[in-house]
């Protein structure tokens, strides 16, 4: 599977959902997550203002040895990050399903409240069905 991890963030920063999708994923503490994604929220916000581009939105992907960090943000502020190998196709259209499944299945429930963390099993299985289908 080229999708490792996934994490959504809300407009301040903090993390509102994490889950790994590859098996054998060292795993962090809760507070680990939360200093992860604070620290990419930070960077994103920073480079948004330092780009000589007036209408930047900030970074959009970051390439290491052995993965990238694809991140698509909303024009409400939400941050999906997708963590994924560097041979995964189309990272682009992943996030852009991964937000639509996100709004269809977490915006619409009336039981969620903005910027809480995502607890919505719908979405966990639709999520899970997509990436599978994907690989």
């Amino acid at each position: 599977m080229g999708v490792q991890s996934l994490y959504i963030l809300n407009k301040a920063g903090g993390l509102i959902y994490q889950k790994d999708f590859k098996p054998g994923l060292n795993k962090l503490s809760t507070n680990d997550y939360l200093v992860l994604a604070g620290t990419f929220h930070s960077i994103h916000a920073i480079s948004s203002r330092i780009s000589p581009l007036p209408s930047s939105s900030g970074i959009t992907m970051v390439e290491t040895s052995r993965v990238a960090i694809h991140c698509f943000q909303t024009l409400t502020g939400i941050k999906f990050l997708l963590i994924t190998d560097l041979k995964q196709l189309s990272p682009e259209a992943v996030l852009e399903k991964v937000y639509q499944l996100f709004a269809d299945y977490v915006m619409k429930n009336p039981f969620y409240q903005m910027d809480m963390p995502v607890r919505c099993e719908i979405f966990d299985r639709r999520l899970n069905q997509y990436l599978m289908e994907v690989v």
